[in-house]
């Protein structure tokens, strides 16, 4: 049987716990406020929810979608990390499962990757040999997943061709699958109820469980 010869993690629900929608909330209400165009938390609701640009209230308010975009994540990035520094996005407990893998493990977020190198810093975690997250860019925001352009940028960071992803998401399986490799899909508490229309390589309730399990899954 053929080993791994790399693991790569989603890091929102996977390593750390998923960021509080009113703190993104607020925080896009915020960068339209930048551009002086007055929104309120209902109408980006959804958006924030779909984790999408925004682009019909773009458009409606005359702005610049690129200059908007990067105030956006600019101002979302800076929010997360100050929420974090209040005690919010812990680390799961059963992250230090994570240290008795012998294989090169990478991290690859749909969050802004200024959110996530602060998320491992401010948690000192440097179990991981690569990390990546979208680019505060239109072009960035395009090659989140369940595009698989991060997640591949990571395999050959890793040199991986025998890869396995694991993530909370359906779009989490897709992008592995588009990106050719297995995956992994945590059913933590929050996506206890979630139904998907895919079908993972696997699926476990936490990451002592994917390091048990490891073995037999390629």
């Amino acid at each position: 049987m053929t080993e791994y010869d790399a693991v790569v993690f989603d890091n929102d629900g996977v390593i750390v716990e998923p960021s509080d929608q009113s703190v993104l909330v607020d925080a896009v209400v915020d960068a339209f406020a930048a551009f002086d165009v007055p929104v309120d938390a209902s109408t980006v609701r959804q958006s924030v929810a779909e984790d999408a640009v925004p682009r019909d209230l773009i458009a409606d308010h005359g702005l610049d979608a690129e200059a908007f975009w990067h105030q956006r994540e600019l101002t979302a990035s800076l929010a997360q990390q100050a929420h974090t520094r209040a005690g919010g996005k812990p680390v799961y407990d059963d992250v230090r499962a994570l240290d008795a893998l012998d294989v090169p493990l990478g991290l690859v977020s749909n969050n802004q990757h200024a959110t996530v190198e602060f998320l491992l810093a401010h948690h000192d975690i440097d179990r991981f040999d690569t990390a990546y997250g979208r680019q505060p860019t239109l072009a960035g925001a395009a090659r989140r997943k369940p595009d698989p352009a991060y997640i591949e940028q990571a395999l050959s960071d890793l040199d991986a061709s025998e890869a396995l992803y694991v993530g909370d998401s359906e779009k989490d399986v897709v992008a592995a699958h588009r990106a050719g490799i297995d995956s992994v899909f945590l059913r933590r508490d929050h996506v206890s109820d979630v139904s998907l229309d895919v079908e993972p390589t696997a699926e476990v309730a936490d990451l002592r469980a994917l390091v048990e399990r490891l073995p037999e899954l390629h």
